[in-house]
């Protein structure tokens, strides 16, 4: 035991708590003229307690306050900025607003261009349907998002994760059922992330731990870089599998008869130059367009090269055709029965977690930013109407970027008008440009994917995790080494069971700690936090730190008696009078459920056994409600049922201990 008072005060103590026992009672005013009893909260009915903890769970933002005591009209202007949230900012957009969104909107666009090219590519699919989508989706979420600097289109991760999930399933990417699953995807994971936003469930993409999400996508982001190695190298056969050992032996083992040193010198050479140029962009910050234009850069100067050389005739690969014009129609192509139904929903489910998950991410840190708040729900609906209407428009799943809106909020966008910029810029690519990226070479593609995923490895944040939690820090690697020594889906799987047993392992093995009075004071803390805190003679306190439900009340019991045990041990070895009464303080204790009530009575019959007596300190409005309804409140006694563990301590401890 750590930390008592005096011998002397010890010997005091002992003949005051025999002389006072049988004297001193709570209800003695002028020995106690301070001591305030534990209030019952006004007792409510079912249908109001109901009520209550249903607004608090979907509705604890109440998005129907604004509509009271309004009229038909006014009602309907607000439902209307609601849904489409441009109508609400839009009435005070200027022209200093539409110049810097503008010039973002230029800006985003030179990055997305070669960006979703290459992207498509990550999803096993033509170049222009990464293309397709930076067109749809953007004008789609600039109407229906409350995010001002979020960049929506193709992500590297997503692309990833698609493209694994659907070869896994029709192992022929060109055929016709692959891009038809494709958008079956994406309809369901519109689905998904418009019930989640419709129904108020954003809380569930909470579940996944930003430790989980850290490991995830630097694992995501190695995976992706290494696929690369097949352009970077121009190998023609490749390993369709994902994992680090398997494409490490595809790339040895084509190193004598397929690499293509044409390839490899194009591809390094772009490489470093795109390094370099983000090298620049993070050390000086006004120069963030140096980075914004350089992958465009990167492919006009190597279509021009490779066209002029023509280097596609000694191997090196390169884009070929890119269709043109707008998004043809595609509802017709989506399955809504047969064998392909089922891998499409849970695709679909699973690809729209991951990027619901990214760009609410991504949205409430440029937010915090900007000092602005965004509708987590409200951005569901958003993002999922804007792939339901995608999957119609021959697009796959958009989210947001970020690196693309990283560079957006350099570029000193004001609104989502530079979604709507980046847009028109898009359509424009589709009608008259992309006959132009013919020669484009993939090895240039494969260094502006490697690029763009290196920022997702955060190394600075793994570091904090090891400083600051070591079970963050293993969920973290165990979603990073899940990712890239096995597949996406396997490391994501981990990622998810990981971030559920840190909660689950939280709820039922919550902290307790023993509580000691600081000198001087009134206060009770940990003993463990502060050394000086003296423990009261004749009297433990102990403190548990959760609410007590099935799953740790009798966890909780045990834990008590043992440090009951380990505490009369010590008491008894030291000659430190025995312990008399109990108290436990209740102030974390947010909730208690029957199991709990359950545990409080087994441990009042134990500690009666040991004839030592029970006492609460501050018990919150829901748990003294239920001591009360429960009867325990009876068993234990209203007289030692307390508003602190001082006035416990001022009515049963020893005399001068409360002071």
């Amino acid at each position: 035991m750590s930390h008592v008072l005096s011998d002397e005060a010890v010997a005091n103590a002992m003949e005051e708590i025999k002389n006072n026992l049988s004297s001193r009672r709570p209800d003695d005013d002028n020995i106690l003229p301070h001591i305030h009893k534990v209030s019952t909260p006004p007792k409510q009915s079912l249908f109001q307690d109901i009520k209550h903890n249903f607004n608090e769970t979907f509705f604890s933002d109440d998005p129907f306050g604004k509509f009271k005591n309004q009229t038909g009209s006014r009602r309907f202007v607000l439902g209307l900025q609601t849904v489409f949230p441009i109508f609400e900012w839009g009435r005070y957009y200027n022209l200093k607003s539409f110049k810097g969104d503008l010039i973002a909107g230029l800006t985003i666009a030179s990055l997305c261009i070669p960006q979703d090219i290459a992207y498509a590519n990550l999803a096993n699919l033509e170049p222009h349907y990464g293309l397709y989508t930076s067109f749809v989706a953007p004008l789609v979420y600039a109407f229906m998002g409350s995010s001002r600097d979020i960049a929506i289109g193709p992500v590297a991760v997503v692309s990833l994760l698609l493209g694994t999930l659907l070869t896994d399933e029709i192992p022929n990417f060109k055929s016709h059922e692959y891009l038809r699953l494709v958008f079956t995807a994406t309809f369901f994971a519109g689905i998904t992330q418009m019930a989640l936003g419709l129904l108020r469930l954003g809380f569930l993409i909470d579940f996944l731990s930003h430790a989980a999400i850290v490991g995830f996508m630097g694992g995501a982001a190695i995976t992706i870089a290494l696929q690369q190695l097949k352009g970077l190298l121009g190998i023609k056969q490749f390993t369709k599998k994902t994992d680090i050992i398997s494409v490490m032996r595809s790339v040895f083992s084509a190193a004598h008869h397929s690499w293509n040193w044409e390839t490899i010198v194009i591809g390094v050479a772009f490489l470093a130059f795109l390094l370099a140029t983000k090298y620049i962009a993070k050390k000086k910050k006004n120069l963030f367009w140096v980075a914004a234009i350089s992958p465009m850069i990167c492919v006009i100067v190597s279509t021009f090269c490779v066209y002029i050389t023509r280097a596609d005739k000694k191997g090196v690969a390169i884009v070929k055709h890119i269709r043109n014009g707008v998004n043809p129609s595609s509802v017709n192509e989506i399955y809504f029965s047969g064998k392909y139904l089922s891998a499409g929903i849970r695709i679909g489910v699973i690809s729209g977690m991951v990027a619901l998950t990214e760009a609410v991410a991504i949205g409430r840190t440029f937010a915090a930013m900007k000092d602005y708040s965004i509708d987590g729900n409200r951005e569901m609906v958003a993002l999922g109407t804007m792939n339901v209407i995608g999957s119609m428009t021959s697009c796959y799943v958009a989210t947001g970027s970020f690196s693309r809106s990283a560079v957006n909020y350099m570029a000193g966008c004001k609104t989502a008008v530079s979604n709507i910029v980046m847009s028109i810029v898009l359509l424009l690519t589709l009608l008259v440009i992309t006959p132009l990226f013919k020669y484009t070479p993939n090895a240039v593609l494969a260094s502006i994917i490697i690029t763009a995923v290196m920022s997702l490895i955060d190394i600075k944040a793994a570091i904090l995790l090891w400083k600051v939690d070591k079970f963050d820090f293993l969920a973290c690697m165990g979603a990073f080494f899940g990712v890239i020594f096995q597949s996406v889906e396997i490391g994501l799987l981990i990622a998810v069971a990981i971030s559920f047993a840190k909660i689950l392992l939280q709820v039922t093995r919550p902290r307790t700690a023993v509580l000691g009075k600081l000198p001087g004071t009134t206060v009770y803390r940990n003993i463990l936090q502060y050394p000086k805190a003296s423990q009261i003679p004749g009297m433990l306190i102990i403190r548990v730190d959760s609410a007590i439900y099935f799953s740790n009340s009798n966890y909780i019991k045990d834990r008590i008696l043992k440090w009951l045990v380990d505490e009369e041990i010590q008491r008894t070895s030291s000659e430190f009078p025995s312990i008399q009464f109990l108290v436990v303080e209740m102030s974390p204790v947010t909730d208690i459920d029957t199991s709990g009530i359950h545990a409080f009575e087994d441990l009042l019959k134990s500690l009666e056994k040991r004839d030592i007596q029970l006492l609460l300190a501050n018990p919150g409005p829901i748990v003294i409600e239920k001591l009360h309804a429960s009867m325990l409140s009876g068993l234990i006694g209203e007289d030692k049922i307390f508003l602190t563990v001082g006035d416990a301590v001022a009515t049963f401890g020893p005399k001068g201990a409360d002071l």
